[in-house]
């Protein structure tokens, strides 16, 4: 029987770490491990940098283990949490049966592509196709709203799980698989290195304790957090071991990997060997031989920051203190840092520790060289792959590879959700629609139906729901957009007809006025959103008569009356079918209709008569009659005028009034408009004032009274 073997590498910044196990049961034996140093900084911050050079190595530690164990095709890798972002999303089934292993799988799985659609509509990230789920852990699980450890063996009708999905960047995963690629490996599965630390450290039955497993390595500090019987978050530091190898080599001016080799020693030694020397030379050739104390009390600060920004996190995450802290990772050792974290977190120094994996449920005979702080992750990876079968798939996106990761029933529709393509984008959608709004009454016409996207899988037309498997090639082809409407102004119109009438014997044409937005448009205007229309028959006698031409209005002429402005209105004269009309009268076909404008108005209509005269009231032959006290001078544009003369818009007016001294009988004849008879008709005048004889000259008051008799002569 062919044994079944188990490839896991921990793919570090500083070194790769490879273990084969086999898989005998429920549980594996370790068989064959092996540990390479990278030759250059190929990785910084847990990402691959360099891509041939980590692949060399990766190739390297396989080779050597193939020597014992035989050829190998796939391995189990773990990410580092560099822009982890993590998703709490949550699933439920109806069940009926009894549950088993594989419902309760497939209801995380549910909650996963949960988690991966709230990516995907989300706005947290830029480009959320640009990231990859690397793993999950589940919070808890409910069965009819009761809270249980596992949902194995149990019957009930609702099932619920509750998961935190963790997402990488793709650039980390792709430039992972293109290492293993050049190894000539493929990715049996893959995990989030702080969840395959946790899988060793923290199990199950000792989750309902708040602690904190810190995975420090040379670029990340990765985090994980257990309280109430489950993880619940995952973070990380972009600071570790890396920070203390450059403050050694920036304090004593070393190359990297000096630095690195000193930090290794102080790693070894502590601080508590004081008669032990770690010697070194630095970029410049000077020697020096110092003791651990003194080294590190030149990088105490450093180690200070490095525990300040891992404690940091850990309160972002938790919100107050845990009850311990567990160290694991090559940085792990650095010295005074489990103290230092200790403090700033506020906790006792015992509750921060580092642990090494000494016995793993399910995995034996761990050889020594395991039993170290950085061997956690790559056993954690090791258990993590005999127990869940979660790896990608690769598929194509419309000629774009994609890498999914493989949960039960991926479909055609998980691919273009982690392409980036929602159906709303592939188009097919009703054209927008016009609102018209005519004579203040709102009408729609609604747009063309779009046709639907289609698809095709393999070149087959297939639907959102098909499956997939590795390999497939899926064409996702856009729909079309419905159209606006094309509706013309003549479709929404009711125009009445014209008519015909007389104005001042000139015949006119009287149509109505249709206009869009305030402006007169043609009938086979196309309409736009949001237009505006507006007609109506003109049948009022204002409206028709300034339609063609005319000014009904009244007219204003503007004068200097004595070096003040003044003006005079007159309104033309109007008449509909020879009857005085006004504006707003109401025009049939064929009426005659006559407008007459204002003529210039004539002085005595311009000026005040009130302020110019004055007068005594006479009363001649019976007849009241007033008489002139006053003497006006006129003059229009400097030409002497009367009261009757005709004024032009714009003249210059003056005048001036004097007061009279007396005033005769002559005055009152003048005033009356007498008229003497001829000196031929032989007549005798005679006057009489206040019933008294009198001559022309006499002087004559208020309220007088002159009567003039004429007798004729008798020849």
């Amino acid at each position: 029987m062919e044994k079944k073997l188990l490839f896991s590498l921990d793919i570090g910044t500083r070194s790769v770490i490879g273990i084969v196990a086999e898989q005998l049961g429920n549980s594996m034996k370790i068989i064959a491990t092996e540990r390479k140093e990278h030759n250059t900084r190929a990785m910084l911050d847990g990402q691959i940098h360099d891509v041939p050079e980590v692949a060399a190595v990766l190739e390297e530690v396989k080779e050597e283990l193939e020597k014992t164990v035989g050829p190998l095709k796939s391995a189990a890798v773990a990410a580092a949490g560099r822009a982890l972002y993590t998703i709490n999303t949550d699933a439920e089934i109806e069940v009926s049966e009894i549950l088993t292993i594989e419902d309760e799988h497939t209801l995380d799985y549910a909650a996963i592509q949960s988690a991966q659609q709230k990516l995907a509509t989300s706005s947290t990230v830029d480009d959320p196709t640009m990231y990859y789920c690397v793993g999950y852990s589940t919070v808890s699980y409910k069965l009819d709203g009761v809270q249980l450890k596992t949902l194995v063996g149990q019957r009930g009708k609702l099932a619920h799980a509750e998961v935190i999905a963790t997402f990488l960047p793709r650039q980390v995963i792709d430039s992972m698989q293109s290492a293993l690629h050049e190894a000539k490996l493929d990715m049996s599965s893959l995990t989030l290195e702080p969840i395959a630390a946790i899988t060793v450290l923290i199990p199950p039955t000792m989750r309902h304790l708040n602690l904190v497993l810190v995975d420090i390595g040379a670029g990340t500090s990765d985090v994980a957090i257990t309280k109430n019987g489950s993880v619940i978050a995952y973070g990380m530091v972009p600071l570790a071991g890396d920070e203390i190898t450059e403050a050694l080599s920036q304090r004593y001016l070393l190359d990297f990997n000096v630095a690195e080799q000193i930090k290794r020693e102080l790693n070894d030694l502590g601080q508590t060997t004081k008669d032990k020397k770690i010697t070194f030379q630095d970029i410049l050739g000077i020697d020096y031989s110092l003791s651990p104390q003194e080294i590190i009390s030149e990088i105490s600060s450093n180690i200070a920051e490095l525990a300040q920004a891992i404690a940091t996190q850990i309160i972002t995450l938790n919100s107050v203190a845990p009850q311990a802290v567990l160290l694991v990772g090559g940085g792990s050792l650095t010295p005074m840092l489990p103290e230092a974290i200790a403090e700033a977190l506020d906790i006792p120094a015992p509750r921060v520790a580092v642990r090494t994996p000494e016995t793993i449920s399910g995995i034996t005979d761990i050889p020594d060289i395991l039993k170290r702080p950085d061997a956690v992750t790559p056993l954690g990876i090791l258990k993590i792959a005999s127990s869940q079968t979660l790896n990608f798939i690769s598929v194509f996106v419309n000629k774009n590879e994609l890498h999914l990761f493989n949960i039960s029933k991926l479909t055609v529709s998980d691919a273009l959700l982690a392409a980036g393509i929602g159906l709303k984008q592939l188009g097919g959608k009703p054209g927008l629609g016009l609102t018209v709004k005519i004579n203040d009454h709102t009408k729609f016409f609604a747009g063309t139906m779009g046709k639907p996207a289609t698809f095709t899988l393999n070149d087959e037309p297939t639907t959102l729901t098909s499956p997939l498997k590795n390999g497939d090639r899926i064409c996702a082809i856009s729909g079309i957009n419905g159209s606006v409407p094309h509706v013309k102004l003549q479709d929404v119109v009711n125009v009445p007809p014209p008519f015909k009438i007389i104005v001042n014997d000139e015949d006119f044409t009287i149509k109505t006025k249709v206009l869009v937005n305030n402006k007169e448009v043609p009938l086979d205007y196309q309409l736009r959103d949001r237009d505006e229309v507006t007609y109506q028959q003109m049948k009022k006698l204002g409206e028709i008569l300034v339609n063609i031409g005319y000014k009904p209005t009244p007219r204003h002429f503007h004068y200097k009356l004595n070096g003040e402005s003044t003006q005079y209105s007159a309104s033309p004269t109007i008449t509909v079918n020879e009857e005085e009309a006004m504006l707003s009268t109401l025009i049939n076909p064929d009426d005659r209709i006559t407008c007459i404008e204002p003529k210039a108005p004539i002085l005595g209509k311009i000026i005040d008569m009130g302020k110019i005269d004055s007068h005594i009231t006479i009363n001649f032959n019976k007849t009241t009659c007033k008489i002139p006290t006053t003497n006006c001078t006129l003059a229009v544009d400097g030409i002497p005028a009367t009261l009757n003369t005709s004024v032009k818009d714009g003249s210059y007016i003056t005048y001036s009034v004097s007061e009279k001294t007396i005033t005769m009988i002559s005055d009152v004849l003048l005033g009356a408009k007498f008229q003497p008879p001829s000196a031929l008709s032989h007549g005798k005048v005679e006057i009489l004032l206040n019933g008294q004889p009198a001559e022309y000259t006499a002087l004559v008051k208020n309220g007088d009274s002159v009567d003039v008799i004429i007798t004729t002569l008798e020849r």
